[in-house]
C-alpha cells in the first residue's frame, strides 16, 4: 500500500475533507492495521480546533482505533496478519527512558500520539508501532470498544493506580462520554459507587450502569450531605466544578482525580488538603500493559461505551453533534 486515504482538516475548524499520504516504508516494529471503526473523542474536535495550539495541517484526526493487521514489520514478533486490533491515544515511545523501562510508556517525553505529528484514525489503514495496537478480546463488539482506546483508559487507569478495591467508596463526577465507562468500571472492581451529575434525569441510567447512589450537584446542600465519605473521586466533566466541596466529600487519605480539563483554574485551600491527608491529582490516558489489563476487564465484566455508528464519510456530521453534546455517548466512525 503505497498510499493511505482518509479525512484531514487543513486548517484551524475546517470541515474535514479527502486526503491521502503515502506512510513511507514499514518498520521492523512497526503494523500496518486496516481500520474498521474509530471513535470521534473529545479531544480530536480540540485538535481539528487547535484549541490546544499543537495542531499541524494536514492532519487526520481519530485515536479510538479498532481494525485488523494487514502487515506486520520483520521485528514483530507477537502480533499476525488478521489479528483485531486497538490502538489509543499514543502511538509510539522512545523504548528506552526510565518510564518506558517501568512500562509507563505514556508518561515517555518522546510519547508519539496517534494523531499529533502524524496522522490519525478517520482513514482507510494506520501504521504505528506494534507494541501500541492491542489485541481485542474476541467478545468485545468493535464499536462498543473503539471508544474504551481513549474514554475506558482515562477511566480505568486511576482507578488501578488508586488501588480502588471492594471497600473503596467512589464517586464519579459527570454521567457523559467519560462517567457512563468510569461507573462501569469502578462496579467492576467491586467498590460502592456514588454518580454526580447536575442531570436530576439521569438518576435511572446511572443506577443502571453501576452507581449505587446518585447524587444531583444542584440541590441546595448536597455536597455537605456526603462530606467525608469518598476514598476517590474521578472528575469527568470538562466544566467548571465546587472543587473544594468535593475535596470536602473526601475521607481522610481521599484523593479527587481530575480527568476532565474545566476552563477556569482549580481552587482548593490547602488546609482541606493538609487536615485530611488528602490530595488533588491529575489522569492522562493509559500504558499499553494498562490497554491490556482494561480490555480483558471489559471482556469479563461486559463493559462497552454506549455509541451511536455514523459512515466515516459522514465524520463532519459527528463533529458537529460531538461539539454540540448531542452524541449519548460516544460516535464512532465505521469503514
Amino acid at each position: 500500500m503505497s498510499e493511505f486515504h482518509g479525512l484531514a482538516t487543513h486548517a484551524a475548524g475546517a470541515e474535514l475533507l479527502s486526503y491521502k499520504y503515502d506512510p513511507g516504508e514499514l518498520g521492523p516494529q512497526e503494523v500496518t492495521v486496516k481500520i474498521s471503526h474509530c471513535g470521534v473523542c473529545h479531544s480530536d474536535v480540540h485538535l481539528i480546533d487547535n484549541d490546544w495550539g499543537m495542531s499541524k495541517y494536514p492532519f487526520i484526526p481519530g485515536h479510538e482505533i479498532v481494525g485488523a493487521v494487514v502487515a506486520v514489520g520483520s521485528g514483530v514478533k507477537d502480533l499476525k496478519m488478521g489479528d483485531r486490533v486497538g490502538i489509543g491515544w499514543q502511538a509510539d515511545s522512545c523504548g528506552v527512558c526510565e518510564w518506558c523501562r517501568r512500562g509507563e510508556e505514556h508518561l515517555c517525553a518522546q510519547s508519539q500520539p496517534t494523531c499529533i505529528g502524524r496522522n490519525g484514525g478517520y482513514a482507510d489503514y494506520i501504521r504505528v508501532n506494534s507494541r501500541f495496537a492491542i489485541p481485542v478480546p474476541e467478545v468485545l463488539e468493535s464499536e462498543n470498544v473503539a471508544p474504551l482506546l481513549c474514554g475506558g483508559i482515562t477511566v480505568y487507569a486511576p482507578l488501578r493506580n488508586h488501588l480502588a478495591r471492594p471497600s473503596s467508596r467512589v464517586g464519579v463526577i459527570g454521567i457523559g462520554g467519560l462517567g457512563h465507562m468510569g461507573l462501569q468500571f469502578a462496579k467492576a472492581f467491586g467498590c460502592e459507587v456514588t454518580a454526580f451529575s447536575t442531570s436530576k434525569d439521569k438518576e435511572a441510567e446511572a443506577l443502571s450502569l453501576g452507581a449505587h447512589n446518585f447524587v444531583n450537584t444542584r440541590d441546595t446542600g448536597a455536597l455537605k450531605k456526603v462530606a467525608g465519605s469518598f476514598d476517590l473521586i474521578l472528575q469527568t466533566a470538562s466544566t467548571d466544578q465546587d472543587f473544594q466541596g468535593f475535596v470536602g466529600a473526601l475521607r481522610p487519605k481521599g484523593t479527587l482525580v481530575v480527568l476532565g480539563a474545566s476552563p477556569s483554574p482549580l481552587s482548593v485551600s490547602g488546609f482541606s488538603l493538609i487536615s485530611g491527608q488528602k490530595a488533588v491529582a491529575g489522569s492522562p490516558t493509559g500504558s499499553p500493559s494498562d490497554l491490556h489489563e482494561m480490555l480483558d476487564v471489559a471482556a469479563r465484566h461486559g463493559i462497552k461505551a454506549m455509541t451511536e455508528k455514523f459512515a466515516m464519510k459522514d465524520a463532519n456530521k459527528a463533529i458537529a453533534r460531538v461539539k454540540k453534546n448531542q452524541v449519548r455517548y460516544r460516535a464512532v466512525l465505521a469503514n
